[in-house]
């Protein structure tokens, strides 16, 4: 079986560049000839919508971590490491309703801002000058890090260079302001479920395949659930989703521990507290 990418895969990696980069570069000059100020670079001139937004929140948080991070952990534990997506699910809602109305009542663009009007001006340096340091030196690098690494291994082109042009993409797709990346996220959302439910498809024929020996053969909804069920059968473990002290991964995710503790404190600095993730909830402003 060929594993390589073909012309075909290229033409469409090529054309959905043009069509996000292009979006970009052309929402950008629009601004600049309209001499649009800051407010509408970070808040979208006020422009997204409730589902614009709620894509957007999706988009943002699915990036190189899931891709290679998460799914090396479902292979190791299964279905429990999916316990953080479940979680923030009811950590939105609570932002939703105790978080977002203080920041839109207030008028508050910026996490640092907030601690400037609640505290001082020192405490929101503090803030701004570590949380920039993170984004620099930790996530911004292990995101390209581990995109690179993803597309260089599908495509076969150089690590360095497939690490540059996810950086030029980056910059081309965010010259427009939060505008262009709310509604473009959207189309990235739609590909992103779409090909994770074609994934799941086809790899559970094959598993059905390769290892149940489904008369059926792959490319079949019979096959798909054949090869559920025999997982299901071969790795029941891995559809726990909390852990026992006698689970291997109990170290990882103790339980319900983790569950009524520790993450609730991740999840509500991550999704109310973090500045890329908010920044699309403030758009109505």
């Amino acid at each position: 079986m060929n594993h390589e990418l073909v012309l075909k895969d290229y033409i469409v990696f090529a054309i959905y560049f043009v069509i996000v980069a292009g979006y970009g570069y052309y929402i950008y000059n629009k601004k600049r000839k309209a001499s649009a100020d800051t407010k509408d670079f970070f808040l979208a001139e006020g422009s997204l919508t409730w589902w614009a937004i709620g894509a957007s929140l999706i988009a943002s948080n699915i990036s190189a971590e899931q891709f290679i991070g998460m799914s090396g952990s479902g292979f190791k534990m299964g279905l429990a490491i999916s316990t953080y997506e479940w979680m923030a699910a009811a950590t939105l809602l609570v932002v939703a309703i105790f978080f977002l109305p203080i920041y839109l009542k207030n008028k508050i663009y910026t996490m640092p801002q907030f601690l400037s009007q609640r505290y001082n001006g020192t405490v929101a340096t503090i803030m701004a000058v570590f949380w920039l340091l993170l984004y620099v030196f930790v996530n911004l690098t292990s995101i390209l890090y581990l995109g690179a690494l993803a597309v260089s291994t599908i495509s076969g082109f150089s690590f360095t260079a497939c690490m540059i042009g996810l950086a030029v993409f980056a910059i081309i797709i965010t010259l427009g302001g939060m505008k262009v990346i709310g509604f473009t996220d959207v189309i990235q959302v739609f590909f992103l479920i779409l090909g994770g439910l074609a994934t799941t498809y086809l790899a559970l024929n094959l598993v059905s395949h390769h290892f149940g020996g489904t008369a059926g053969g792959p490319d079949t909804i019979n096959g798909m659930w054949d090869g559920l069920g025999l997982l299901r059968q071969k790795a029941p473990e891995h559809f726990h989703m909390i852990f026992d002290k006698s689970n291997e991964n109990y170290k990882d995710l103790p339980g319900l521990a983790v569950l009524i503790g520790g993450m609730w404190i991740v999840n509500l600095n991550y999704w109310g507290c973090n500045q890329y993730i908010t920044q699309r909830a403030l758009g109505p402003i």
